[in-house]
């Protein structure tokens, strides 16, 4: 067994592609419309389904923003240096919500930024 994907809800489904591809660098692996549904989905990654986890974007048609909730926490992804993967983010159009640097109570540095529908991405030092 293995964890195939994570799904997000999103509002605006291109620019949820923009972000993810152009600010954290994955690479949209495939994109199908379901019209009798009304959703689309699109599913981007650092990899291949077949060998990676990947996240599954969901686009409700004619929905545009959702209530985020307090259960769900966050996406978290491994980087070499925190520090200079925020600062590419940053110029890149990303909103970095935590600064890097080490985690509460421990010595893990850390950084979070959010998408554009306000989901938090963590990003974890190479370990």
């Amino acid at each position: 067994m293995r964890i195939l994907h994570t799904m997000l809800r999103v509002g605006d489904l291109d620019r949820s592609i923009r972000f993810y591809t152009e600010v954290l660098g994955m690479q949209l692996l495939r994109r199908k419309d379901y019209p009798e549904g009304k959703f689309t989905l699109a599913f981007l990654g650092y990899g291949d389904e077949a060998q990676n986890t990947v996240l599954e974007l969901t686009y409700n048609w004619g929905v545009d923003h959702y209530e985020l909730g307090t259960g769900f926490g966050h996406i978290a992804i491994e980087v070499d240096d925190v520090y200079q993967a925020t600062e590419a983010i940053k110029a890149r159009g990303g909103r970095i919500i935590r600064d890097a640097g080490p985690m509460n109570a421990g010595t893990t540095i850390i950084a979070f930024v959010a998408d554009p529908d306000g989901y938090e991405i963590e990003l974890i030092g190479a370990r």
